[in-house]
């Protein structure tokens, strides 16, 4: 049967067959339903009519169901019990959650604020299930709207109409070197950032612009290698007298773990904003609204110790 078939149907009467089997009495099952008892009876037969059998065999007083009517209520249970959960007006529960969600997110934001965020997030709800695909700036309205993101970690790059998006705060970018490189010791000067090879690590197309734009004019920085993560890097930090150039809370979380010196960018850089961006059609939902808050606090917490801990903002 079509979908549009089964909307021209009146769902109502599979409740009234649950009840009339829990009942036994078309009486009590139209007391319960505040249905007249000749109401009920119509309901009945509509029922035979619906389902084409007889549904229930009287003995006595009590009416005993089909095998039919039996199949059919049983089926009925899990989702008659969904719908009544979802029609019942209860505060959101993170420890019954159940949901899947999707989350599109960059390299950065996959490295730095979710792996901060996941401990609370499973701790909240341990029986949610996360996806994590690529962010895809331009199709990002797509990715949100068609292909089942439940929200975006990202920074704008343009005009994100009809998205919903909340600033999850400022990010900066800094320099990391190995405790040998011949600039350990030293502060980094215009010069130096342009003479020694660099790698990028979770710096995206939008921001490595940024940082072209600031440097325009200048000779171009020598860029050995640019990639997604930072395990490329650290195979040649000891090879060669890299610079690595990081988002800064990147460089907060990793730096001591890998041994590294963070050093600020010698020229200057603005720091820009990252958001969480979502569509109008999951704003109100309390499981999403849940994670949303989840999301903005630790990664609030994420920049308040950074800056506390490096001075680095």
């Amino acid at each position: 049967m079509e979908l549009e078939e089964v909307y021209r149907r009146d769902l109502n009467l599979l409740v009234a067959l649950k009840v009339l089997i829990e009942e036994g009495s078309v009486s009590r099952t139209a007391i319960r339903l505040n249905l007249s008892q000749s109401a009920m009876s119509r309901v009945l037969g509509r029922l035979r009519e619906l389902l084409n059998d007889p549904l229930f065999i009287r003995q006595g007083q009590h009416l005993q169901p089909t095998q039919r009517a039996i199949e059919i209520s049983h089926a009925l249970n899990e989702p008659l019990e969904s719908l009544r959960i979802l029609l019942s007006p209860t505060d959101f529960e993170p420890k019954l959650c159940k949901q899947h969600f999707v989350i599109a997110t960059t390299d950065y934001a996959m490295q730095t604020i979710l792996p901060y965020a996941l401990p609370r997030i499973y701790e909240e709800a341990p029986n949610i299930s996360l996806e994590f695909p690529p962010l895809q700036h331009e199709q990002m309205l797509n990715q949100l709207t068609t292909e089942g993101c439940d929200m975006a970690i990202c920074r704008p790059t343009r005009n994100i109409e009809p998205l919903v998006h909340e600033k999850l705060g400022l990010v900066s970018v800094f320099c990391m070197l190995s405790k040998s490189h011949p600039l350990a010791d030293k502060e980094i000067t215009l010069a130096d950032y342009l003479a020694y090879p660099h790698a990028l690590i979770a710096i995206s197309d939008g921001v490595k612009a940024l940082i072209d734009a600031a440097l325009s004019g200048h000779p171009k920085a020598k860029t050995v290698l640019r990639a997604y993560h930072l395990q490329a890097a650290l195979a040649i930090v000891d090879k060669m007298p890299l610079i690595i150039t990081v988002p800064a809370d990147l460089a907060y979380l990793v730096a001591e773990q890998h041994n590294l010196i963070v050093k600020p960018l010698p020229f200057e850089f603005k720091p820009f904003e990252y958001s969480l961006i979502w569509h109008p059609r999951c704003e109100h939902s309390a499981a999403q609204i849940w994670l949303r808050n989840l999301l903005k606090e630790q990664c609030g917490r994420l920049i308040d110790k950074r800056v506390q801990d490096m001075g680095l903002v």
